[in-house]
């Protein structure tokens, strides 16, 4: 490997991962936040959580870009993060994975219409919430880079 290449793989392995979580609730948000920790794998870089609780800030955060995740509560409201993620995926240009929060484990089709890569029941399961996140990471880190996110 070039030197360059050693300096880009270490730069990459530095810069912590931006997972931004949207709730209305802080409580749910806080349960997020304290299940994904500080690092969800070790393979990965360590974990930078961006907790937003509008929908105007979810929008604002992920047209800024740099996001590897987004983690969004179904239940929130006035906007859930169903609906959320359906307007991302069709808005944001290189949406980075999204992960729904639903209320039901029946309801986790409902991440098929929203295009959300992934969906998991309440409660939040501690264990299972970092897996899925990290397979997230890992399978948009093979996708486009998603550096520059802009609406159309």
């Amino acid at each position: 490997m070039s030197d360059e290449h050693v300096h880009a793989a270490e730069h990459e392995a530095a810069t912590p991962l931006r997972v931004v979580v949207y709730s209305d609730d802080r409580t749910t948000r806080e349960q997020v936040r304290l299940a994904l920790g500080r690092r969800i794998a070790a393979d990965l870089p360590p974990v930078h959580v961006v907790e937003v609780a509008t929908a105007r800030a979810l929008l604002d955060v992920m047209d800024a870009g740099g996001v590897a995740v987004g983690v969004l509560d179904g239940e929130a409201s006035p906007a859930g993060g169903i609906g959320m993620a359906r307007q991302l995926k069709d808005e944001v240009q290189q949406c980075p994975p999204l992960l729904v929060l639903v209320a039901r484990q029946q309801d986790a089709w409902l991440a098929t219409w929203s295009h959300a890569e992934a969906a998991l029941a309440y409660p939040l399961d501690p264990v299972r919430l970092p897996e899925v996140v990290a397979d997230l990471v890992r399978s948009g880190r093979t996708s486009a880079p998603s550096a520059s996110a802009s609406r159309s």
